[in-house]
């Protein structure tokens, strides 16, 4: 099977995080993420393609990989005039190697040296500003909110501000229940007595909400490497 070209230059887009999954990230445990899909599909996937594979079960769903329409979920609607297709793009991602900038937790901030910089709280690391260019940047920072120094949710996260770089190996959709054990580890969850398909379970009822899991959506299933730092 070929594999999915590169694009050039690769898209950059933002991504949000968590601090607990920040340190995931910086250890190196974590190398997927699983987001709910905003539109859940409506018929039954009669048939799809995955990087020119067919006949795979109807109750799955994949991405549909090539260079034209590079990591499309494919909704198959038999009872639709024309055989017609929903067809939904990867957020995250279009082609693989497009990269992710993480959001996470920060404020600017001065050390007593006078030394200026960014105070990531995930793990209170601090990261000075490397010249004149960034001055502007961090005095914006360090004014957030009116509050000299007040904490920037990961939301309202610059590209600027930002340490971690993601590239994208990998895209497809899933059930949320479907994750496996290894994939579970690769989310890199923490410790669980029932192993970390439990965690996983765990961890995304404490993001999400009661019932959430329960629900069990179509989830795009994003697998990555970290490039920076």
């Amino acid at each position: 099977m070929k594999a999915l070209p590169i694009r050039q230059p690769a898209k950059e887009r933002p991504i949000l995080f968590s601090a607990p999954m920040v340190r995931a990230l910086q250890a190196g445990t974590k190398t997927q993420t699983r987001r709910v899909m905003a539109r859940q599909k409506q018929h039954a996937f009669t048939d799809y393609t995955l990087f020119g594979q067919r006949g795979h079960p109807d109750d799955e769903a994949a991405c549909r990989g090539g260079w034209a329409q590079p990591w499309v979920a494919v909704e198959h609607a038999p009872d639709w005039p024309d055989g017609k297709e929903d067809r939904c793009h990867c957020p995250y991602a279009r082609a693989r190697g497009d990269r992710l900038w993480v959001r996470e937790t920060h404020r600017a901030e001065e050390l007593p040296d006078g030394l200026d910089g960014i105070r990531y709280l995930a793990d209170d690391a601090f990261r000075p500003i490397e010249g004149k260019n960034d001055v502007d940047a961090w005095l914006k920072l360090r004014d957030y909110g009116g509050r000299k120094g007040a904490n920037v949710p990961g939301i309202h996260m610059t590209r600027w501000a930002s340490r971690i770089l993601l590239e994208v190996t990998r895209v497809r959709v899933e059930r949320l229940q479907d994750i496996s054990e290894a994939d579970a580890l690769a989310e890199g969850v923490a410790g669980h007595p029932d192993g970390p398909w439990h965690a996983y379970r765990s961890l995304w009822t404490l993001i999400n909400g009661a019932g959430s899991w329960a629900a069990n959506p179509w989830v795009w299933v994003v697998e990555f490497r970290r490039i920076r730092p």
